[in-house]
């Protein structure tokens, strides 16, 4: 039989990434102390960074630039990875980076670049693991100067210029460029008080079908998803949970509470880096209510199935891994929030609490 997990082994399985950095390089010392080069939106130093990027992009951005000059077009990539081209890094060191060319100012420009890169690298099985076309998801993701500022947009803006917003992208593309990337996840439950003043906990939980690119066959929150570029956060969850769960809108703008968010550092077995920032959001099935209108059902073929999962099942569940990484730690949110985890009856509540809202070690990017 597998080792039962503690929770903050479960936490382990999603936060994965442990960043250190010396006078100048970066690494994480979770995966063989790999050497990772900060992504900054423009040649300027005072500019924020967007993302890391792992040694064998860095030797993938140099041919793209060797292949600009081949074909008569500008550079695409300011590489400064030789130590006589290092500058000061935001952080006050000094060290390798990597830049889009002054040339790419606007997001326009970029996404148009990275548009034409990333359905190349489609195209011609690079990467194949991550955005071939099996793995393609043909929605493209927001990426923001400041990954904790304002989610704006030009469509609702009506401008381009002084926005957050930077560029997008290709969704299935975002690790190789290690890019903040953001979703939104809702737990449907319902609590009961038995006679005797204990408090029952149930939560539908979906099984993955098993044709799905990433995690297939593992159980995830009632609903989730990404935030596709230009739409606002909580209309993302709306349309969600009538894709994945056949949810009517009216029902969810009516009982969803927002309750906050989680954040954490994933690396995939691959090796890919996802930085990921995750809205939480509940129903609470109301009392004596017809139950079949908060009842998920499969829609979009993205859900194999659902099941009305008790508080001790949940925790076996969790204990034997079973679920994808960081839906594992939005059920374990709920249970601190819900007050079922605390810090009298889990030991490494502190550690839990923190690593659920972490920072990525950004300062350190």
């Amino acid at each position: 039989m597998p080792r039962q997990l503690d929770f903050i082994d479960v936490v382990d399985l999603c936060d994965n990434v442990h960043l250190r950095r010396d006078e100048t390089n970066l690494y994480d010392i979770a995966f063989d102390s790999e050497v990772l080069v900060p992504l900054y939106l423009s040649e300027s130093p005072d500019i924020p960074v967007i993302g890391l990027l792992r040694p064998l992009l860095i030797e993938q951005l140099k041919k793209e630039n060797e292949r600009s000059k081949e074909n008569g077009l500008p550079e695409l990539w300011a590489l400064r990875l030789d130590p006589s081209t290092h500058i000061k890094l935001r952080n006050g060191t000094k060290g390798p980076s990597v830049s889009f060319r002054d040339w790419v100012d606007t997001p326009t420009k970029r996404t148009a670049a990275m548009k034409e890169l990333c359905e190349r690298w489609r195209d011609t099985g690079l990467f194949s693991d991550v955005c071939g076309p099996k793995k393609w998801r043909a929605e493209l993701y927001p990426i923001y100067a400041d990954p904790f500022g304002v989610h704006d947009h030009p469509s609702t803006a009506g401008r381009e210029d002084g926005l957050n917003f930077a560029f997008e992208m290709e969704r299935s593309a975002c690790a190789l460029f290690g890019v903040v990337t953001y979703g939104v996840h809702l737990s449907i439950y319902e609590e009961v008080t038995t006679d005797g003043g204990e408090r029952l906990l149930r939560v539908w939980v979906p099984t993955r079908a098993r044709t799905k690119p990433t995690f297939p066959g593992l159980l995830d929150n009632t609903v989730a998803g990404g935030i596709p570029s230009g739409m606002p956060i909580f209309e993302s969850l709306v349309k969600e949970c009538m894709e994945e769960a056949s949810i009517e809108a009216d029902i969810v703008r009516k009982h969803t509470r927002a309750v906050g968010s989680i954040s954490y550092f994933y690396r995939a077995s691959t090796g890919w880096l996802q930085p990921e920032v995750e809205y939480t959001y509940d129903i609470v099935i109301p009392s004596g209510a017809d139950a079949s209108k908060f009842t998920p059902r499969p829609l979009d073929g993205e859900v194999e199935s659902f099941e009305l999962v008790s508080h001790d099942q949940l925790l076996q569940k969790l204990k034997q891994g079973l679920f994808k990484p960081n839906c594992g730690l939005v059920i374990i949110d709920l249970l601190i929030r819900l007050g079922y985890m605390t810090p009298d009856n889990e030991p490494n509540f502190m550690k839990i609490i923190n690593r659920l809202h972490g920072d990525f070690d950004y300062v350190r990017w």
